[in-house]
């Protein structure tokens, strides 16, 4: 008969092994996409920022495009955002007049990629959402494993003392994934969709084309975005939280 208690000790311990490199590599794939782009974040205070975006795992930065002088006096050469405050994002926007003639045209492709996609890209994707739910599985099955060797002694004991450890590994691996698997939306990645974004308690419509989503983030493409009805409309690509931001219509 195997030992239900050492399986589980062997499993917790590769899984946080997997849960540790995971969570060093991972980075938000909808932030990732506008890396190196010059992106305007919108915080919810109304205060904007502009820069180059680069992506961490801990958060994001953006490079100024020269060094600016604060209100106190001194110097300032980037933004700094930590993850833990990507809650008071309210957008990340990429505008076209913004970029560069190489952007440009690597936005003009993924676009192309992505608007529509074909059978080939289609199938990675569906690959991509097969393993996001294998994962999902094994973690289950790790529950299973752990509630079996809690029953036996003395080993169940020690398993049972250290519950808040083992969560936090849960967590961890499950937080370290790229995407959490939406079917409502998934059905419609690379169509054309309306985003509701809601700012300071009203509410802004905004059709484009859905390029992607994470479990804290939206990405649509090619919007003509303005954020104050008495503004004119700029072509740009969003990034928003879902806290904020639904897609509320499929426009095509």
């Amino acid at each position: 008969m195997p030992d239900t208690f050492a399986i589980t000790i062997v499993s917790i311990a590769i899984f946080t092994v997997i849960a540790a490199f995971l969570k060093g590599k991972s980075q938000d794939k909808c932030l990732r996409d506008f890396s190196r782009n010059a992106v305007t974040l919108e915080e919810t205070t109304g205060k904007t920022i502009w820069g180059k975006l680069r992506v961490e795992t801990t958060g994001l930065e953006l490079i100024y495009p020269a060094k600016y002088k604060d209100k106190s006096g001194h110097d300032e050469m980037s933004y700094i955002m930590y993850k833990h405050e990507y809650p008071n994002i309210q957008a990340l926007t990429r505008y076209h007049d913004q970029l560069d003639e190489r952007d440009e045209r690597e936005r003009e492709k993924e676009l192309r990629r992505t608007y529509h996609p074909n059978v080939l890209r289609r199938f990675k994707r569906k690959v991509r959402n097969f393993f996001n739910i294998i994962r999902d599985s094994i973690m289950d099955v790790v529950n299973l494993l752990i509630g079996q060797a809690k029953k036996s002694a003395p080993g169940g004991a020690i398993l049972t003392s250290q519950d808040k450890y083992i969560s936090k590994t849960k967590q961890e691996l499950v937080k370290s994934a790229e995407t959490s698997f939406e079917p409502l939306l998934e059905r419609h990645i690379g169509k054309r969709v309306v985003l509701e974004l809601v700012r300071a308690g009203e509410i802004f419509e905004y059709p484009g084309v859905l390029k992607d989503y994470t479990a804290e983030f939206i990405e649509v493409m090619d919007i003509d975005y303005k954020i104050k009805e008495d503004q004119p409309a700029r072509k740009a690509d969003l990034v928003v939280l879902r806290k904020y931001g639904v897609i509320r219509h499929l426009g095509e």
